[in-house]
C-alpha cells in the first residue's frame, strides 16, 4: 500500500447478547482474524460489549412501572456490562498491542466510584495500536428509551486524538444530528471518524455521510446484528417477528471525505468490512470545503466546550 495509506476494517459480527466472558473471547478472535487481513484500525457497533439493549424497543409490556422481567433483564446487563479500567479494557490492551491495531469498541459502561456510582454510560473506548487507551467518550444524551438504561455523558471525550491509524475522532448513533457535537470533533481536526450505531439504516446511512462529506474525513458506519432468538428470555417476546429475524440487521459502511461510499452497506450477514484509505484525498477534498477552516467565520460564530468528567472513574 502507499505510505499514507491505513487499513480500516468493520467488525460486523454479533457479540454474544448479555454474555460478557463469551463475547470478550469473540472479541479476540476477530482481532486476530482482521490482524490476518492486514488491519491497522477496527471497530464494532455501538454497546458491542455486551450487546445493544434492542429490546427496550422490540419486546411488549418492556415500559411497564416496577415490571420484574424487565428488571431482571437491565441488572444482567448491569453484570455484564465493564468499566473504563477494569481488568477486561486491560485485557482488550494487551490484545491490540499484540496485533498492533488501533480499536474502537462501543461499550455498557459501568461506573462504581464518584457521583455516577452506579450508572450505565453508553461509551465508546478508543485503544491506540500500542494498547494505550487513547480516548473515552460517553454518549451525551440516551436517545428515547435508551433513557431508561443509560445516563447523559460528558464532553471529556469529545475530541479527535491521534493515534498510529491517523487523527480519529468518534460518535454514538443519534449524536450525529448534534450540530455542535460535529462542530466540536471537526474542530478538533479529523482524518476518520467512527460513526457508531445498533443498525445504519436509511437515516443512519444519510447522517454518516453527511458527516464525511461535512467534516471532509472517512467514515466507518458501524452496525450491529441481533436476531429476535437472542432477545433476552426473561422478558415477553415480540409477535410479529420469528427466531431468525434480525432486529438489529448491520449495515455497516465505509464511506469518502466526498461522501461517496467506498463499501456498500452490508445487511444481515456477518462480515469484516474492509477498506484501504488514502489519507491524501482529504486534503484535495478540503480545497472546496474546509468547515472549521476557509470555509469557517470564527470572528463570527464562536463555540464553548465543558470538557470536564463528573465522575471519577477516570
Amino acid at each position: 500500500m502507499p505510505a499514507n495509506t491505513v487499513r480500516v476494517g468493520i467488525l460486523q459480527y454479533a457479540p454474544v447478547h448479555g454474555n460478557l466472558p463469551a463475547s470478550l473471547e469473540r472479541l479476540e478472535n476477530l482481532l486476530a482474524q482482521a490482524a490476518k487481513e492486514g488491519v491497522q484500525l477496527a471497530v464494532v457497533g455501538e454497546s458491542w460489549l455486551s450487546g445493544y439493549p434492542a429490546w427496550l424497543d422490540v419486546s411488549p409490556n418492556m415500559g411497564r412501572w416496577n415490571h420484574p422481567p424487565t428488571k431482571q433483564v437491565y441488572a444482567a446487563m448491569y453484570r455484564n456490562s465493564i468499566t473504563a479500567s477494569g481488568p477486561e479494557v486491560q485485557q482488550i490492551q494487551a490484545w491490540v498491542k499484540q496485533h498492533g491495531m488501533v480499536l474502537g469498541l462501543g461499550i455498557n459502561e459501568r461506573v462504581e466510584h464518584g457521583p455516577a456510582n452506579g450508572s450505565l454510560f453508553n461509551s465508546i473506548l478508543l485503544f491506540d495500536a500500542d494498547g494505550r487507551l487513547a480516548n473515552h467518550h460517553r454518549k451525551l444524551v440516551p436517545t428515547y428509551t435508551e433513557r431508561l438504561v443509560h445516563a447523559h455523558g460528558d464532553a471529556h471525550g469529545l475530541q479527535a486524538v491521534d493515534t498510529a491509524a491517523g487523527r480519529i475522532s468518534a460518535l454514538v448513533c443519534w449524536e450525529h444530528w448534534m450540530p455542535m457535537a460535529r462542530h466540536a470533533l471537526h474542530q478538533s481536526g479529523e482524518d476518520i471518524h467512527l460513526a457508531l450505531w445498533p443498525t445504519v439504516h436509511e437515516m443512519h446511512q444519510i447522517a454518516s455521510r453527511q458527516y464525511a462529506f461535512e467534516g471532509r474525513c472517512y467514515v466507518l458506519a458501524a452496525g450491529q446484528l441481533m436476531q429476535a432468538r437472542e432477545l433476552p428470555a426473561d422478558l415477553d417476546q415480540p409477535t410479529d417477528l420469528k427466531p431468525e429475524d434480525f432486529v438489529m440487521r448491520g449495515g455497516s459502511a465505509i464511506i469518502g471525505p466526498d461522501g461517496a461510499y467506498l463499501t456498500d452497506p452490508v445487511y444481515e450477514r456477518s462480515e469484516l468490512v474492509v477498506a484501504d484509505l488514502d489519507l491524501d484525498r482529504l486534503a484535495e477534498e478540503r480545497m472546496t470545503l474546509d468547515t472549521t477552516g476557509h470555509y469557517a467565520r470564527p470572528d463570527i460564530f464562536r463555540v464553548t466546550i465543558d470538557r470536564r468528567r463528573y465522575t471519577e472513574e477516570d
